[in-house]
């Protein structure tokens, strides 16, 4: 199997984008990529785009189809697939653009995400998120994403002590380090106070607990790492890309507050790049709620299991602590545009090993980690990258 590595990297704003439409977003990321990379269209040789829900967000299918084709690469008549895994359809993107890299089939290809979430009221949008979920057992009770996050959220509170303002802090911290992210939805820091404050959504947690819907769109080069020095003199290398499934229910799982999944993409992933979780240096993990991103560092083995609202209230995994988590403001800050999330972090991952992110870089960072989701764990994803 071939090394891989990342030679260009492009996002557009999270938020709100009323404006802009699918296509607009899809073009917009993709070119910054390619414009990063020094590329020219006429070397790219597929295209993987993560997307969970086109069809019902703006009615819109055959989504790999349209993306080559407002990009320009239409006339090129390369392959361009749709990747889809829930929330996680952006890590699946990469997975995929990885594998064919890795494999020999191509040299060099583009992986995407992008959603177009806010065309449609918050009502719909909440349904079409608990589609993430199993719909015959959980969505048909009443179960949400929100509410079954809360299940989570409580039940760890109850084995490990866990307190709302620890799970407070994620936010808290997550919006500080997005103050410095010119992407993000929210570029402004809240207090333990707000958020604690905040309205219920899901007892226990909090409208400021939650991540919120977006538009946004997010690309990534990537080509076989023997020919990366042609195109830039920083790439960045994909030291492994591990996928793993569990139950798309929660009350199947074996464990409701260990997400089995990550726990075996991160041990392959670990096994991949031949490290250990103390050897990274950052991460961006899927924060949809607070509880997730206690879960997950947990999970990656960054701290003991029930030690995470610790480790955090401890400043462990803030900007200058022993693992910063989420630098960019997370999913909680940046907005979680669903099949975008995962490129997005890669993005960030990639800026700051490169040296890149301004005042949220982490310094001296060598070797990171990204983690995506889909729903509430039934599919995960782990990246491992180095400089």
């Amino acid at each position: 199997m071939r090394e891989v590595a990342i030679i260009g990297a492009g996002t557009t704003q999270f938020g709100e984008l009323w404006e802009r439409s699918f296509r607009d977003l899809a073009v917009e990321a993709g070119l910054r990529a390619i414009e990063d990379a020094g590329i020219s269209g006429d070397e790219i040789q597929a295209l993987y785009g993560g997307n969970m829900s086109a069809g019902r967000f703006i009615e819109q299918e055959h989504i790999g189809a349209l993306i080559a084709d407002y990009a320009g690469l239409a006339r090129l008549h390369i392959p361009s697939t749709r990747a889809e895994a829930a929330c996680a359809s952006g890590a699946l993107a990469m997975h995929l653009a990885v594998l064919s890299i890795a494999s020999g089939w191509y040299d060099l290809v583009i992986a995407a995400g992008i959603e177009k979430m806010t065309d449609v009221g918050s009502d719909s949008a909440d349904e079409l998120l608990a589609s993430s979920v199993d719909r015959k057992w959980e969505v048909i009770y009443g179960a949400t994403l929100p509410s079954l996050f809360a299940q989570m959220a409580r039940l760890h509170m109850t084995h490990y002590n866990t307190t709302a303002e620890q799970m407070a802090q994620v936010a808290v911290k997550n919006h500080a380090n997005a103050v410095h992210n010119p992407f993000a939805q929210y570029q402004h820091e809240i207090s333990l106070e707000s958020v604690l404050a905040s309205p219920l959504v899901a007892d226990p947690l909090r409208m400021l607990d939650c991540s919120s819907i977006a538009d946004g769109a997010s690309a990534v080069v990537v080509c076989a790492a023997e020919k990366a020095r042609q195109y830039t003199d920083s790439p960045v290398y994909v030291k492994a890309s591990a996928q793993a499934s569990d139950t798309i229910s929660l009350h199947d799982r074996r464990d409701l507050i260990t997400m089995d999944a990550t726990v075996a993409a991160a041990r392959k992933a670990y096994q991949q790049a031949s490290l250990q979780p103390a050897q990274i240096d950052l991460a961006e993990v899927h924060d949809s709620y607070t509880i997730s991103e206690l879960i997950a560092i947990e999970d990656l083995g960054f701290v003991k299991k029930g030690e995470g609202g610790k480790a955090t209230e401890a400043g462990e995994t803030a900007l200058g602590g022993r693992i910063p988590v989420n630098p960019s403001g997370g999913l909680k800050a940046c907005g979680h545009p669903l099949g975008a999330t995962g490129i997005r972090q890669i993005v960030e991952i990639t800026q700051q090993l490169r040296n890149e992110a301004g005042k949220r870089q982490v310094p001296g960072a060598e070797i990171a980690l990204t983690h995506n989701i889909g729903g509430t764990g039934g599919t995960a994803i782990v990246h491992i990258f180095t400089r």
